[in-house]
């Protein structure tokens, strides 16, 4: 699957190749883990990240704004998921991501 990076007015909309693999080497559980929740949640806050950005200059983009709605339901998830399987995972997870629960 090809990652696609839209460029407008500067602003990035999505993550480059190389900003995800930093990503998935710094929050991987094991050597060539590229699925594990955390890897995921981190992956998805940088996206969310950089839409939050977009749209602070494209205010009436609704429809990236639909996705970027999916993508909070999905970390959502994710988060939950890693709390009912071990809450001081989910702690360290969210202390290291720097998000607010």
């Amino acid at each position: 699957m090809a990652l696609i990076i839209y460029k407008e007015h500067g602003t990035k909309m999505s993550i480059t190749a190389e900003k995800k693999q930093q990503i998935i080497k710094e929050f991987a559980t094991t050597e060539g883990d590229t699925g594990s929740p955390e890897v995921q949640v981190a992956i998805l806050s940088e996206r969310i990240a950089n839409l939050t950005e977009h749209f602070k200059t494209h205010k009436k983009d609704n429809h990236s704004r639909r996705g970027l709605l999916k993508m909070v339901s999905r970390r959502r998830r994710l988060l939950d998921y890693v709390k009912a399987k071990d809450p001081k995972r989910y702690q360290a997870l969210i202390q290291r991501l720097g998000l607010r629960r």
